[in-house]
């Protein structure tokens, strides 16, 4: 195998690019943007009206999935599993959701 060769064989890795001194807005999560929504509220809501309500407000819309509503849900769902007394949300009936006192 010639140098040529050899050189060409070998791949280069490309480096990320920098954002020198653009700022970039982070975006607010559904569950953050739920928060809000129940924080409105004056009542429990369910995962659909939230994505709704999140959607007419908006404070977060889906990047294109089919069942935002599901994902929510269970996200929702999991913080309570994971933070138990501590989480921000409280189950007060099936698939309705308040803020935690």
């Amino acid at each position: 195998m010639k140098k040529n060769e050899a050189k060409k064989a070998k791949t280069k890795k490309g480096k990320a690019k920098k954002t020198a001194g653009k700022k970039v807005t982070k975006r607010v999560s559904a569950l953050d943007a739920a928060l809000q929504v129940l924080a409105n509220a004056d009542k429990p809501m369910g995962a659909r009206d939230l994505i709704a309500a999140m959607t007419e407000q908006g404070l977060w819309s889906s990047p294109g999935g089919k069942t935002p509503h599901a994902t929510l849900y269970a996200a929702i769902h999991r913080e309570i599993a994971a933070k138990g007394d501590a989480a921000r949300f409280k189950k007060v009936d099936r698939g309705l959701f308040e803020i935690s006192a």
